[in-house]
């Protein structure tokens, strides 16, 4: 009987050993799922913010800068006013890409044909690359790619 009365008190501590080491796993599992979720929730706020400069860029060059958009295109760039490690950086190229120095030509119009039988509408086509950096050190990058096309006269 005295080689007994330790055991309860060993089979007591190999139980709470066993119960220490789960809830540790748990809570570094639980660490790394939030860690996770933040970055997910990053990559949206990215998202989001690309999406809206991009808006603000094609709402900035509508009408005569766009219509009249060089062959070197047009580059601007925007950092979040909150801090949050957002910056964001919009090109604009015209399409069909011309030669080096070459001059920006009109296409037929895809969506309209309104008075196209008679030449007098044409259209001027870009694509913005807009490219978004995001996160601790800015080391996430996404890019959302659009493309524009606006009707111009061609006065033929």
């Amino acid at each position: 009987m005295k080689r007994e009365r330790g055991m309860v008190l060993f089979f007591a501590l190999v139980v709470l050993v066993i119960m220490t080491v789960i809830g540790v796993a748990l809570a570094m599992n639980s660490s790394q799922s939030l860690r996770m979720a933040g970055a997910g929730a990053e990559r949206i706020e990215a998202f989001i913010f690309a999406q809206g400069f991009q808006d603000k860029v094609i709402n900035d060059n509508r009408g005569a800068n766009l219509a009249n958009l060089s062959a070197d295109g047009l580059k601007a760039t925007v950092n979040d006013s909150e801090g949050d490690d957002l910056r964001s950086t919009a090109v604009i190229t015209p399409l069909p890409t011309p030669a080096v120095g070459g001059i920006v030509k009109d296409v037929s119009c895809q969506r309209s044909s309104r008075a196209s039988g008679a030449n007098l509408i044409s259209c001027k086509r870009a694509e913005i690359n807009t490219t978004t950096t995001f996160g601790r050190k800015g080391l996430g990058q996404l890019t959302v790619v659009s493309g524009i096309e606006q009707q111009v006269l061609t006065g033929n």
